[in-house]
Parts: C-alpha cells; structure tokens; sequence
C-alpha cells in the first residue's frame, strides 16, 4: 500500500522553506541582508540553534551566502541566466537590443494583463505609489530618480501578475538593462519632450491596471515599448548622421 509513517517537520525545515518560499516570490531579492541571527530567531520564534540549522542548509543550496562579520545575505540567484559570453555578444550587436524589446513587448503585456486581472488590492497600491513616486521625480532636472522609478515600475506589474517564472525570468533582464547592456537607459530621459512622452505613457498603463481592465494594460505596455523601439532607432539615426557631419567639418577645416 503506498502509506508512509506520518513524521513531524524539523523546525529547521520549517524556517527553511519559509525563506525559500520568500526568495522565490522575490520578497527576498538577491543581496539583500537577512536580519541579525538574534532578531531573525525572535522574528520567527524559533532557537537560535534551529535558525543556523536552516541557514547552513540553504547555504549549502546556493539561497544564501554568509559573509564574516556582515551577516548573511541572499544569494546572487540571477547570476547563472546568461554566460559573461553571452552578455558581451547581447552588448555588441544592435540587433540585441530590439529582440530584448519584442520579447519585454510580449512578456510585459501579458504580465499587466495578468496584474489587471489576478493583482491584489496591495499589488495595485505599490504599482500607484510608485507612478506617483515617478510623477514628483519629473519634475526634477536631473532624469536619474526618474529612471530608476521606470525600471522599479515594471518591475512592480511583473511582481503583481503572480508568475514566479516570469518574476525572476524578467528579473534577471532587467539586471542586465540597468547594466547597460542592451542600452542606454539615462539617454532616454535626456530630453524633455521624450521625458514627457514617457511619462504620459507610464499614467495610461498605470490607469489600465488600477481600473482592472486587462486589454487597456497590455494595449499601453505595447504602445509604451513601441515608442521606446522608435526613440532608439532615431537616436542611433542621430547618432549616425552627427558622426558624418563631424567627418565633413574636419575635412572643411583641413581645406
């Protein structure tokens, strides 16, 4: 008969799986410091003894990395998505940069479809504060606060469309993006008229998701990234005809 004996978890266990499940929603994000051994213990309401059973197992995993004397932080999970190899050939082909668009234009569609329909109440409240977050930043000269509230927005309508494979999939993309790897994402807040224009954009996907309405989201999200995908392409054009005018100015000076 396929019956095995009944057998009371391991507090050690418990602890354990309480942490795993907390890094693969991505509340626990990699880097991030765990609390003190004395207040992670109380927090959970387990021995210390029970707590350092559970952190010498998930270190032995790869969750968690303990580093002397500055505690124990969660564990670069993202590192192994691409190879060094393949990063450097993402960053020197054009071609990269708009097959990481289509494939954010799709992801990302679905998963603001997904928050407009599965999103809690909470979800939809930090997917708000941020774009509010993203409104008193630009009204800032400097674009930086601004750009990184953009990338902390979709990451916030990823985190509400309750995908732990899309989660820590786009994740990891966003990593490389803020790397600059695929492309400049301060040039994109440069110019004013752009700023403004993606402003614009993040308010209809941000009125899409927090009225529920799954086809407005996506719509917004496409129209979004297909305006990123038009901008890049004229920058590059710029880029371009900027270098040949540099080339004919030197060759009037040298007449």
């Amino acid at each position: 008969m396929p019956f095995e004996k009944v057998t009371s978890e391991k507090l050690s266990q418990n602890v354990a799986r309480q942490i795993e499940l907390l890094i693969l929603r991505g509340i626990l994000r990699p880097g991030e410091r765990l609390p003190a051994e004395r207040e992670l213990a109380e927090r959970m309401g387990v021995s210390r003894p029970s707590l350092r059973e559970a952190l010498e197992g998930l270190e032995a995993k790869g969750l968690v990395t303990s580093r002397p004397g500055s505690g124990v932080f969660i564990a670069d999970v993202l590192g192994s998505a691409f190879s060094p190899a393949l990063i450097e050939l993402f960053a020197a082909h054009d071609e990269a940069v708009f097959d990481y668009l289509d494939f954010r234009r799709d992801l990302e569609g679905l998963a603001a479809d997904r928050a407009a329909r599965l999103g809690s109440d909470t979800d939809l409240e930090v997917i708000a504060t941020i774009y509010a977050k993203m409104e008193a930043a630009h009204q800032k000269r400097d674009p930086t606060d601004e750009a990184g509230l953009d990338a902390q927005f979709h990451m916030a309508i990823i985190e509400a469309s309750h995908n732990v494979v899309m989660l820590h999939m786009m994740r990891s993309m966003f990593e490389l993006l803020m790397q600059g790897v695929f492309y400049n994402r301060q040039m994109m807040f440069k110019n004013r008229m752009t700023r403004d224009m993606l402003l614009d954009q993040h308010r209809a996907i941000n009125a899409g998701i927090q009225a529920r309405d799954p086809k407005a989201a996506r719509a917004a999200i496409v129209a979004h990234l297909d305006y990123v995908e038009l901008a890049l392409t004229e920058q590059a054009k710029a880029e371009r005809n900027e270098a040949v005018a540099r080339q004919r100015i030197e060759h009037e000076r040298r007449r």
